[in-house]
């Protein structure tokens, strides 16, 4: 039976690495990573069942150090990237690297795994993302629905492009493009859009905001003071091709149109610390999730700058009336932008929030204590966005 409870997963160590298993596209199924200095890191495959409300987990280690980003292929189950810390002559370096999990563990189940299977796994290397000339790796993004073989990677003031060749056991830099000027130029995240034939990417260093043509790694846009402080995250409209949501240290959530950078079209200020990360839902692209140091997680429903910001509801007379009966149109109002629910079950700084990539309906978020919570989009709101 369906409940709109939420459901809590602890591990043992702090994290904030969280990313849904993306070509995973029939089980519920999240990949967490962790941070512990004084043991060896691990990813966490957790199973959502979704029939009898548990969780099952399975246990890779990941020994080369702590992990700060995770990402999967979107084609491959079994293969995903992370970005960890090692340290070397005494400094720390965030490298990246693509792994493959064992074989057996690369679709989701809804079994529970057996006793034996609780011991932890290995991880195996495909290949580095070779980073000495570039800098510390800030993230990896795959291409949105491609076949796995392309992602880039964001080091210091670096954006690299790469090619992932002979079952990714290689990464060639394809192309590569570099932030000038003075001042901080650290990138700090990037997503690649799902439009333009997955052509353009958009970073974030500092307060400003860039769009990037892969294939002339040129500058497309750039929305300088984007927000107040540093930004955190971004992402993608999935439905509407020029729309992205910026978040950040001054605790807003902003959306643009890339087409006209000068000001946000819509800003939202619900959190009381600095927003960590927005994502879009995959199919219903009104639902916005966000989270953030104040400890919460908000859904809001930016449905009136949604793809459908009428709702995709026609009312009965207009059915019954014939399709030649057109002014009526005009004198409908947009739905109303609202806060859906604000959710509290973390006591940590919420680093991370993720729509499953097989239910539309469910995401997790984690904090930084290691507290992973997946909740659904109540039921009256499906209803209400389905019939």
């Amino acid at each position: 039976m369906e409940d709109d409870a939420p459901v809590i997963y602890g591990l043992e160590f702090q994290a904030r690495a969280l990313t849904p298993q993306t070509a995973e596209t029939d089980a519920i199924r999240f990949l967490v990573g962790t941070q512990s200095l004084k043991y060896d890191n691990q990813i966490h495959i957790i199973d959502f069942d979704d029939e009898n409300n548990i969780i099952n987990k399975n246990v890779l280690l990941h020994q080369v150090g702590e992990i700060w980003h995770i990402s999967t292929s979107p084609a491959d189950k079994g293969v995903l990237a992370t970005c960890y810390n090692r340290t070397s002559d005494s400094r720390v370096l965030t490298c990246a690297a693509v792994w493959r999990m064992p074989k057996e563990l690369e679709s989701g189940s809804h079994e529970s795994p057996d006793d034996s299977s609780s011991t932890a796994q290995t991880l195996e290397l495909l290949c580095h993302l070779d980073n000495t000339a570039h800098g510390n790796m800030a993230c990896v993004a795959w291409e949105p629905m491609g076949d796995g073989k392309k992602v880039i990677s964001l080091a210091d003031n670096h954006i690299l492009l790469w090619d992932l060749q002979a079952s990714s056991s290689q990464a060639v830099l394809a192309s590569s493009a570099s932030l000038e000027g003075r001042g901080q130029l650290k990138l700090t995240s990037g997503r690649w859009s799902p439009h333009h034939n997955c052509t353009q990417v958009a970073t974030a260093n500092d307060t400003t905001l860039r769009g990037w043509d892969t294939r002339s790694m040129s500058q497309i846009y750039c929305i300088e003071n984007a927000h107040g402080q540093l930004v955190r995250d971004l992402d993608f409209n999935p439905n509407k091709q020029y729309y992205l949501a910026s978040c950040g240290d001054d605790c807003k959530v902003k959306f643009w149109d890339t087409r006209n950078v000068t000001e946000p079209v819509k800003t939202l200020e619900e959190h009381s610390h600095w927003v960590w990360n927005v994502r879009y839902n995959h199919s219903h692209d009104q639902l916005v999730l966000t989270g953030s140091s104040d400890s919460r997680v908000i859904l809001s429903n930016m449905v009136s700058i949604s793809s459908e910001p009428f709702g995709h509801l026609v009312d009965d007379d207009d059915v019954s009336d014939q399709e030649d009966h057109q002014p009526e149109e005009k004198s409908k109002e947009p739905l109303q932008d609202n806060v859906i629910a604000t959710y509290e079950e973390h006591e940590d700084s919420v680093y991370a929030v993720e729509w499953s990539s097989a239910d539309p309906w469910l995401f997790a978020s984690l904090s930084y204590d290691g507290r992973l919570v997946i909740n659904r989009v109540p039921r009256a709101l499906k209803y209400h966005i389905l019939l």
